[in-house]
């Protein structure tokens, strides 16, 4: 065997030594303080995540490097962000995960450069990338400033692919630990976000540093869950790393790779042409009480395949991702169960971000209606309601994806004229129990025959006359006389008209099941 061979094994193993070194992550006591705080560690997290044994790891030699006094490699240190390419459900995907091991996921010397080439790779291949974020996820530490000897002014090295993913391909952050500054920042980037109950915190500072300003809070009570899954800062709150991850692979699941890629569709083994008795009531007759929406949904959609985002913010609106004769749609749904579903600023500003969604991955849309108007009253008011409204409306008449509208029961005002952009052809329709106009007709009869009521001699019995003669003239099918609403259908019905809706909208488009 000759020196060369001999020299060219003694860096293999001395290759082997630094990846056996990259794998102790912060070292054995300090990946025991992850795990005894209930948390995976960066490493298990990623098996965790993707497909059994579909991560390749890139740059798992990079980190800081002790020598002795003649230069001879002794140990290292490893980088606190872990990448590479992974599968999810066979497609391929960027997989990377903060290390909170190696000092508390701050920055080192060599994160900025792994981050940035994760963050390229997912652009310039077109695959979803996947963010696992522990701690600042690249931002710096007081104790960094004393060894480099001076301040920097700050900047953000990659935030430019950061903002350019957001346009390219699916982005998910799950925040797994607690997450500041930067790491904080990297989890609002993402088209799809999740934290996990009592274990992952967000917040701009931590409680030492509002400290001083008075506020004596711990994590949870400065950023836990209970605060961000409610304002919008984060769109869905898990129960364990686990479900947190099966959250994201069902999120990736109904889009596709990339912005232009073409939809997928599935065989789901749910009949097209079903019906459901049960919807034929579901409405009740006296308008005053809710009903479930979110049953509504489960039924004209493929069994089994809803999946609800942002469940626990801007309430009045259901949004979710859901597959119809195995298509991925995306489903718009009132919530009559909450503040009847009225539009606040925080269920527009939802819409908004779920219409613009779907329409950059070119989901089509399925709006089911029932929407009263916008919130009112001054706290509505103080919530700049109706700027929110016009924002969210403006991103529904400027979509171009195939949308399909039902009304299930009442449509009123600027709030229900957001249902569709109706300078399109409108593939809609109504159930029996449809309800609309400029305001509800009910709340106005007093005001508006105020006369008539006050001269007659039987005012209670003049009410009654006149809110009899309106019900008969707000009936639907007087609407649909004059082909201002397209159809009227059978509750039952709902189902089959959307597939067709599907079929005709998907025509050419995606890859077949």
């Amino acid at each position: 065997m000759s020196d060369d061979n001999t020299d060219w094994r003694f860096s293999l193993d001395e290759k082997a030594r630094r990846e056996a070194h990259a794998e102790e992550m912060g070292g054995a006591s300090k990946v025991e303080r992850q795990h005894g705080r209930g948390k995976l560690d960066a490493r298990q997290r990623i098996a965790e995540l993707v497909d059994d044994g579909s991560f390749r790891e890139i740059g798992k030699l990079a980190g800081r490097g002790e020598y002795d006094e003649h230069g001879n490699y002794v140990r290292s240190s490893a980088s606190n962000f872990i990448f590479g390419q992974a599968a999810i459900g066979g497609r391929p995907v960027v997989a990377s995960a903060d290390d909170f091991t190696v000092r508390g996921g701050a920055s080192d010397a060599a994160i900025y450069r792994k981050f940035v080439h994760a963050e390229q790779m997912a652009a310039e291949y077109g695959i979803p990338l996947i963010r696992m974020i522990d701690g600042t996820g690249g931002g710096g530490s007081v104790k960094s400033l004393e060894q480099m000897g001076y301040t920097y002014v700050p900047e953000v090295p990659g935030f430019q692919h950061i903002a350019a993913n957001m346009k390219q391909v699916p982005v998910v952050a799950l925040a797994l630990g607690p997450c500041a500054g930067l790491g904080a920042a990297r989890v609002v980037a993402s088209h799809y976000s999740v934290m996990v109950r009592g274990l992952s915190q967000i917040f701009t500072a931590g409680p030492a540093v509002v400290a001083p300003l008075g506020e004596s809070l711990d994590k949870e009570g400065l950023g836990g869950s209970d605060i961000h899954t409610r304002n919008g800062v984060v769109d869905d709150e898990a129960s364990s790393e686990a479900d947190a991850m099966a959250r994201a692979r069902a999120f990736l699941s109904f889009l596709p790779s990339r912005v232009g890629a073409p939809l997928e569709r599935v065989d789901t083994g749910d009949s097209p042409d079903r019906t459901d008795d049960a919807l034929l009531d579901i409405v009740p007759t006296d308008k005053a009480k809710g009903y479930s929406m979110r049953r509504i949904v489960a039924s004209v959609m493929d069994a089994g395949s809803v999946f609800e985002m942002g469940r626990r913010w801007g309430q009045a609106v259901i949004t979710a991702f859901a597959r119809l004769d195995g298509w991925p749609v995306a489903v718009i749904a009132s919530n009559p169960a909450f503040l009847g579903g009225s539009w606040t600023a925080d269920t527009s500003e939802k819409v908004k971000r779920f219409v613009e969604l779907a329409e950059l991955f070119r989901l089509p849309v399925v709006h089911l209606v029932d929407n009263p108007g916008f919130m009112i009253g001054l706290e509505a008011e103080r919530a700049a309601t109706i700027r929110r409204g016009v924002e969210t409306m403006n991103a529904i008449y400027a979509a171009t994806v195939p949308w399909a509208t039902v009304i299930i029961r009442k449509a009123y005002g600027v709030a229900g004229a957001a249902m569709s952009d109706h300078t399109r052809f409108q593939y809609r329709a109504a159930w029996p129990s449809g309800d609309w106009g400029s305001l509800p007709i009910d709340g106005g009869v007093e005001v508006a025959y105020r006369g008539e009521l006050e001269a007659s001699d039987d005012p209670v019995a003049e009410l009654a006359r006149i809110k009899a003669k309106l019900a008969r003239v707000s009936s639907p099918f007087r609407t649909a006389e004059r082909y201002a609403v397209e159809d009227i259908i059978d509750p039952r019905e709902t189902r089959p008209f959307l597939t067709n809706f599907i079929r005709l909208a998907m025509r050419d488009r995606g890859g077949q099941a």
